[in-house]
């Protein structure tokens, strides 16, 4: 259905040079344009040159406003990750720090005792905070001295991997561990080695809601999801993806890198995200970002749909005009093309109707006077046989004699109208009342109309001008048309004659017909001279002396005609006569 509708735009808007014949092979007779192949190229290349640069500059421009907003979005995840990293090592230091003081500024006598250790532990807390509870552990693992609400003076550290750890690295801070309390919490313990050998190690738990509440205060949108993870990826603070602390996360664990990292990934929704992380030096801690890129896109997807609608409203502009415009051009080109085909065409015709007016005039003057002398001689013999009382009574004799006559005869008018036509005829020009003359015509034919039952219909317009002209050889071309008509039409047939004013400086006269109508291969000869569809009755110089007639009158001359249908001559007369008597006698020999 769509399909048929497009057909018939086409069909309605198609240019009339799309279904021009191929001209000929150059060198045949000048060559010529392949208007469609033309047509083409220009289309072709002018939307080459215009859409393609606006193409690259909207693809460059796609690709920097990309960058530009993935820049807009990667940034705040860069320095979240940067001052987070910062508060976290901050808050781990500070506490260090305190310890480490303390350790290096008390003996084992005075920390073992547990009055002197409770009153440093609140001191601790008050300067800094974040502290749950403290203890003093010999270099075996027992834990000396303890203040803080759990029960765990006496117990022995020396199996727990932080133990070892801490005497390995003299510092040491710990994951998010379960331990003897069963509670998640991590610790920092800072080993001293006495000047008699003896170890001791000073131990603080930190308060993990003040460190995750570290985290949960950096106010995140609902699509971003900021934790600590150990580096075994095990959550040291809550997910709002993975759960609740000590849960492993669903990612791998990055590689390290004490700087900001950003990279794209799909998140536990396969939805595209942003992952940002930085590991907190002298911790187990990676602080990690994970954010949706749905925020992100709902702008890229805005701004990349007005991109695209520019271009493709620029596209369809461009494309539109250039479509417009060699269509024009190439129409421009096929009708200049066209008419000076016609105008060669009207010239090769008049140089070959001059031709042939020059030849038949030769003709018919070298055959002229042997006529003459057939006429006089047979003329005689009649005379002679007539008052001979030998031949006086041979009818069939003087039958003969007569014949050779009227044959002669027929063959003088045709001489002479050979000459006629070749002859240069000065035009008498006057006002011609055309309507009276075509009603002049009709009268010498009115008996032949009556006896063989032709209806001739006279249409004539109001206001028809008189026509300055010749009138007697326009009496001449409306009596051979006309003639012609009623050669044409069967007995009982229709003759239908319309005078017109298409334009105030002309007067047109059609002859129309219902007779046998001319076939296409006959309409291209009707006006050669001795061309005629009539057998013997014709000479073929009537529509010839009608075409030169029309010619050197200054008119035009149409025929339409339909095989079996019938025929209109059209004669189109200038109202007033142009200065072109000598024109139009060179043409009339044609």
């Amino acid at each position: 259905m769509a399909r048929n509708a497009l057909v018939m735009l086409w069909e309605r808007f198609k240019p009339a040079f799309w279904d021009a014949d191929d001209p000929s092979e150059p060198g045949v007779d000048g060559g010529g344009f392949n208007y469609r192949r033309i047509w083409k190229l220009v289309v072709l290349l002018v939307t080459t040159v215009s859409v393609v640069p606006l193409l690259v500059i909207t693809f460059m421009d796609y690709n920097l406003n990309r960058k530009a907003m993935q820049a807009d979005f990667v940034y705040p995840i860069n320095s979240l990750l940067s001052n987070t990293k910062l508060s976290l090592a901050s808050f781990l230091q500070q506490r260090q720090a305190v310890l480490e003081f303390i350790v290096a500024d008390h003996s084992l006598e005075e920390l073992s005792d547990e009055f002197f250790l409770h009153e440093l532990y609140h001191n601790m807390k008050a300067a800094f905070g974040g502290f749950v509870d403290v203890g003093l552990i010999d270099g075996y693992g027992k834990q000396l001295a303890y203040v803080g609400p759990f029960d765990l003076k006496g117990k022995d550290y020396s199996e727990q991997d932080w133990f070892a750890e801490v005497l390995d690295r003299r510092v040491f801070i710990s994951d998010v561990f379960l331990g003897f309390r069963d509670v998640p919490h991590f610790v920092i313990a800072v080993k001293r080695i006495c000047y008699d050998g003896t170890i001791m190690i000073l131990r603080a738990t930190i308060d993990t809601e003040q460190f995750f509440n570290l985290v949960q205060s950096l106010n995140l949108r609902a699509t971003t999801d900021a934790f600590l993870v150990n580096r075994q990826g095990v959550l040291q603070t809550p997910s709002f993806s993975h759960g609740d602390v000590l849960n492993e996360i669903s990612y791998p664990v990055p590689p390290y890198s004490d700087v900001p990292v950003i990279f794209e990934i799909e998140d536990i929704r396969q939805n595209p995200a942003y992952m940002g992380y930085v590991y907190v030096e002298n911790t187990p801690f990676i602080f990690m970002v994970v954010k949706q890129q749905q925020e992100m896109m709902r702008n890229w997807w805005r701004l990349r749909m007005e991109m695209f609608g520019f271009l493709l409203i620029s596209v369809t502009c461009i494309v539109a005009v250039i479509l417009t415009s060699a269509t024009v051009l190439v129409r421009r080109i096929y009708e200049a093309d066209r008419k000076r085909s016609i105008a060669l065409h009207t010239v090769e015709h008049t140089n070959k109707m001059a031709s042939i007016g020059r030849l038949a005039a030769g003709v018919a003057h070298e055959i002229n006077n042997p006529l003459a002398v057939i006429n006089e001689k047979a003329g005689l013999i009649k005379d002679i046989f007539s008052f001979s009382d030998k031949y006086g009574q041979d009818k069939k004799l003087l039958s003969l004699v007569d014949s050779i006559l009227m044959s002669v005869e027929r063959c003088s008018a045709i001489t002479h109208r050979l000459l006629g036509f070749a002859r240069h005829v000065d035009v008498q020009l006057e006002q011609v009342d055309v309507v009276q003359t075509v009603r002049d015509v009709l009268g010498f034919l009115d008996k032949e109309a009556q006896y063989r039952d032709i209806h001739v219909s006279l249409d004539i317009q109001e206001n028809v001008p008189m026509i300055h002209t010749d009138k007697g050889q326009l009496q001449q071309v409306l009596l051979n048309i006309v003639n012609n008509a009623f050669a044409a039409v069967q007995d009982g047939g229709m003759i239908a004659i319309a005078l017109d004013v298409p334009q105030p400086s002309e007067v047109q006269i059609s002859i129309t017909d219902n007779g046998c109508g001319i076939s296409p291969e006959n309409m291209k000869r009707i006006f050669e001279p001795f061309f005629s569809t009539k057998s013997k009755q014709g000479t073929g110089l009537g529509l010839s002396i009608t075409y030169g007639l029309v010619k050197k009158l200054g008119g035009l001359i149409h025929v339409q005609s339909e095989l079996g249908r019938g025929t209109t001559f059209t004669v189109t007369l200038p109202v007033a006569r142009a200065q072109k008597e000598e024109e139009s006698a060179n043409s009339a020999c044609g």
